[in-house]
């Protein structure tokens, strides 16, 4: 998810104090202070802080540098630095898309933080080269960083969902199902990306349509059987490894993502059922629960019951990298089915 921070870094400890609880409220991902404003900052509640001293600063142990990009030279310099660091804080002295595509480009593991003065400059900011950066760092009042959380909220990440169509539909015997309990409501046409490839995820709908035999639970997901991958990010998790507390993605059928939280996860035994399906010439399936309230999302963003699911039926999936090694994407030989 793209991050925001916020430059609080005046001389004055009792306007940046009100600046940094603002960022708290709001839910900043962090802010940026002067060294020895960092530790009254911390105090103030549970938010990243950046110490600023000069043209370098840390968050924790992770290393971060400001780089002003008013040349090639400088441009240079923060590709070398983000091999080495986990912070790239940018502005620019004289705006330029070509010098933030680049960045985006070549960058390494840091984090590319784009300082923006406008809610204009955040949305290019976070679309370019349609990956974006990382984050963006803003200054102003309540209200205008009411507006920049907004704006990362809504242009944060959108994925590309294509639709598949059903070949195979299997009841399988017992085992254990996850069912993940969010700390969010969710809407109709509103699920997680579960698979059993890391490349192939079918969008498995939350529980928030009333049944005539249950109660809607629009805060859950009954994701799928245990060895499945859930798609938080740019990472896989396993459904089994899932915990309160940890971060969740839900996604609309159009594609948008929002952040969540786990509330619960219960892992209960279940009849199961395989689902299979193809799109753009890929193969993947998923095993979910064989139940009325267990549903897919179809193109047009409605809910289909795996009890009704039949062959040639289309609903919404994800195709993305095939390989993965700790959740991670890597480039080698490996065969999924």
């Amino acid at each position: 998810m793209k991050e925001i921070w916020l430059l609080a870094e005046g001389d004055d400890w009792e306007e940046v104090k009100e600046q940094v609880k603002d960022a708290i409220e709001i839910g900043f991902t962090g802010v940026v202070v002067k060294a020895n404003f960092a530790e009254k900052a911390e105090r103030l509640g549970r938010i990243a802080v950046v110490a600023r001293s000069n043209g370098e600063g840390s968050v924790g142990e992770r290393k971060a540098y400001f780089i002003d990009i008013s040349s090639a030279k400088e441009q240079q310099r923060a590709i070398e630095l983000s091999e080495e660091s986990d912070y790239l804080f940018l502005s620019f002295s004289d705006w330029r898309i070509i010098p933030l595509e680049n960045l985006v480009a070549m960058k390494k593991k840091a984090k590319l933080i784009a300082e923006v003065s406008s809610v204009d400059d955040a949305k290019i900011v976070l679309t370019t080269l349609e990956k974006g950066a990382d984050g963006i760092a803003v200054k102003g009042g309540r209200s205008e960083l009411l507006e920049y959380f907004k704006i990362v909220a809504e242009e944060s990440r959108k994925l590309s969902l294509k639709t598949a169509k059903i070949i195979e539909i299997k009841p399988l015997g017992v085992g254990e199902r996850v069912c993940v309990d969010t700390v969010t409501l969710m809407s109709v046409g509103e699920g997680m990306l579960v698979g059993n490839k890391a490349g192939f995820m079918f969008l498995v709908a939350s529980e928030s349509e009333e049944s005539e035999y249950v109660a809607s639970r629009p805060f859950r997901v009954n994701a799928g059987s245990v060895n499945a991958y859930i798609k938080v990010g740019e990472k896989t998790r396993y459904l089994a490894e899932l915990k309160a507390g940890d971060e969740v993605e839900i996604v609309r059928h159009d594609g948008t993502v929002r952040k969540s939280y786990v509330g619960r996860v219960k892992i209960e035994r279940r009849p199961l059922t395989l689902v299979r399906a193809t799109a753009d010439g890929d193969e993947g399936s998923v095993i979910l629960q064989n139940a009325e309230t267990i549903k897919l999302v179809t193109p047009e963003g409605k809910h289909t019951s795996i009890a009704e699911l039949k062959e040639g039926d289309e609903v919404l999936v994800w195709i993305g990298e095939k390989a993965r090694h700790f959740g991670v994407g890597v480039k080698e030989f490996i065969v999924e089915r």
